[in-house]
């Protein structure tokens, strides 16, 4: 197979639509026959349904002192938004790139994927890892069963990157978000005779205004530790709500979707905890008139924090001369959190920047690229010596 650029492997990724609430298996095949092509065999780790896939592969050794590249392969919709260009087609125009994913996150898995037969010509003395995944987008749901199933196969890598645009910046942190849901069962009655019923909706207006106090609360809360954050505090918003038949009905059911992005420090929970508590008195206010309602919240799902530890992953990156040194924090969630969680030294480092990612128009600077590319033929240099500078320490 003919070597392919980035920029030829971008526009295949780009082409794919792989809109989280689509199958990504189109991708993934490609993917799978290009590192087959190259002599790399790869694994895959479907979801229940079998429409989806995580795919993992080594390049290298299966020996200790592997690096991750990790990214995901879905993307956000393009729903309601008004591009200049199809979203799913490159385009260039001045110095970006523009498509669906070019900067979050494909632009990253792009410059990875074009680095293979380079490496795979230089035999590495130490490994390569790929890890691609599906559901990010909807809160890191694939990436676990991913990571559980390579801890079986794998050595412990001496780091991961994931590859999220922190325009080449070292991320060493990041906020952790957890996906919650509260459904309200009110009293339908006609809309004259309010003091037969109970309106679902005003009843979850109450507890979306106590979750708005509950924001104000954190808000105040800053400390030393949250200054590199922005905002420097965990963050509360609801941000779906749905519910009621018509403007003269009582409402008998409404739902809202919330989130909580919690500083590595926070613990989450304890708002749940918080609008429980309330949720508890109110309905028990409720009782007392006779009225018998119901509110229960689902977490839907909860993706731990990066936390900064100064660790492997952080020298490594550092040692092979990432374009910027500065180590920063971003408020975004990542899948860096759960390679943490078991035991993986992770950083965040990838090309483009958050702000230009979920919105119509989605570029990434072609420099970016550049700078991406040299940063992981320095990861491959450095993956053929470690074995050698180790040898003689």
């Amino acid at each position: 197979m003919a070597a392919l650029g980035t920029l030829d492997i971008l526009d295949r990724l780009v082409a794919y639509p792989t809109v989280s609430q689509d199958s990504n298996l189109p991708l993934i095949d490609w993917v799978r026959n290009y590192l087959a092509d190259h002599g790399v065999d790869s694994h895959l780790v479907r979801n229940t349904t079998g429409d989806k896939s995580n795919l993992f592969a080594t390049v290298g050794p299966l020996e200790t002192g592997g690096i991750v590249l990790s990214g995901h392969t879905d993307v956000v919709p393009i729903d309601d938004q008004h591009w200049s260009s199809d979203p799913f087609n490159l385009t260039f125009n001045g110095s970006r790139f523009y498509g669906r994913g070019t900067c979050d996150m494909k632009g990253f898995i792009a410059v990875a994927l074009s680095r293979v037969p380079v490496w795979q010509a230089s035999k590495l003395r130490r490994p390569i890892h790929f890890m691609l995944s599906y559901d990010e987008e909807l809160g890191c749901l694939g990436a676990p069963s991913m990571i559980e199933a390579a801890n079986k196969v794998l050595p412990t890598p001496t780091a991961v990157i994931v590859g999220e645009p922190t325009g080449m910046r070292i991320a060493t942190e990041h906020k952790g978000i957890c996906m919650l849901r509260t459904r309200v069962e009110g009293i339908e009655a006609h809309s004259s005779l309010t003091h037969e019923g109970h309106s679902a909706v005003m009843l979850a207006g109450q507890l979306i205004a106590h979750l708005g106090d509950l924001a104000q609360e954190l808000a105040a809360n800053t400390n030393s530790d949250a200054c590199r954050f922005t905002p420097p505090y965990t963050t509360l918003s609801v941000n779906r709500i749905e519910g009621g038949t018509a403007s003269n009905i009582l409402a008998a059911a409404c739902e809202f979707g919330w989130e909580i992005r919690s500083l590595p420090s926070d613990i989450p929970r304890r708002t749940l905890e918080k609008l429980s508590d309330f949720a508890e008195a109110r309905l028990g206010e409720l009782l007392k008139e006779g009225k018998r309602c119901a509110i229960e919240t689902e977490v839907l799902t909860e993706v731990p924090p990066l936390k900064a530890d100064g660790g492997r992953a952080e020298d490594f990156v550092r040692s092979v001369g990432a374009p910027s040194k500065e180590t920063i924090a971003v408020p975004f969630a990542t899948e860096g959190g759960q390679f943490q969680r078991m035991g993986w030294s992770t950083v965040v480092c990838g090309p483009g920047r958050i702000e230009q990612a979920h919105k119509p128009d989605e570029f990434i600077e072609h420099a970016e690229l550049i700078a991406c590319e040299a940063f992981l033929d320095r990861v491959g240099v450095r993956q053929c010596r470690q074995a050698e500078e180790a040898g003689a320490k």
